[in-house]
């Protein structure tokens, strides 16, 4: 049973192997990626039912990485290992986690005892287990009053992208007063005032909102990145 490790700090690498080797006696090879790219080859081209995955690789997210390894099989068990607790990589992860997959999503400040216990939990027992502060995310995302909606958070990826009301009520299939009252539902989300009363108004309001949603990690480059191309995807289609 083959384990991928997919990491671009060689002593991350380094110190994720020797953990799995204190608590893994399987004789399966162990494939290292220090990229998204070879990440996904090796994905692609080995039985790998095990991955430790960091979410931030030079050339793109562990989440596609993880995105390969479930399309092969939607029982492999896998490890997110980050820096960073980005609401965007935990609605991320939400959109594509088979039902039937057991994986974890741990902080790199966690202790190395607390490394150990979450590989046994995810690898060896078919558990779940989520570091404290994603899992404050996770409630956060859950919470209907402070938390976005699924809907406002196509807004706000929606003018992230750039898109206008009209191109917007196309992709999402509204009416531009449908696309009007969503983006409003998220402004007021986001605690952006609905019209201003200084003259000149200091702010745009679209521009603004994708500014405090970059500052509290509601997006980032990989989600965008992701994005940009779904959005690609379906202009081809709609030949817009």
């Amino acid at each position: 049973m083959a384990v991928l490790i997919a990491e671009d700090d060689q002593l991350h690498r380094v110190f994720a192997r020797r953990i799995l080797g204190e608590i893994w006696s399987d004789d399966g090879e162990v494939y290292e990626a220090a990229n998204r790219q070879e990440a996904i080859r090796l994905a692609q081209t080995h039985e790998v039912r095990r991955a430790i995955l960091d979410l931030q690789l030079p050339d793109g997210s562990g989440v596609d990485v993880a995105r390969a390894l479930w399309a092969r099989r939607q029982d492999t068990q896998v490890l997110f290992w980050s820096n960073f607790a980005d609401e965007a990589y935990v609605r991320s992860l939400g959109r594509i986690v088979p039902d039937r997959a057991s994986y974890g999503y741990l902080l790199k400040s966690a202790s190395e005892q607390e490394m150990r216990a979450a590989l046994e939990a995810v690898f060896f027992k078919d558990r779940r287990v989520l570091d404290r502060e994603v899992r404050i995310v996770q409630d956060r995302i859950s919470n209907r009053l402070g938390g976005l909606s699924d809907t406002e958070y196509e807004g706000l990826i929606d003018i992230a992208l750039g898109l206008t009301d009209k191109i917007i009520a196309q992709r999402r299939r509204l009416s531009l007063r449908g696309v009007q009252n969503r983006l409003r539902h998220l402004y007021e989300k986001l605690e952006i005032p609905a019209g201003e009363t200084s003259h000149p108004p200091r702010y745009n309001s679209r521009t603004r909102a994708v500014t405090v949603a970059l500052e509290r990690g509601l997006i980032n480059l990989d989600v965008l990145t992701r994005e940009q191309e779904f959005l690609d995807t379906w202009l081809r289609r709609r030949k817009v």
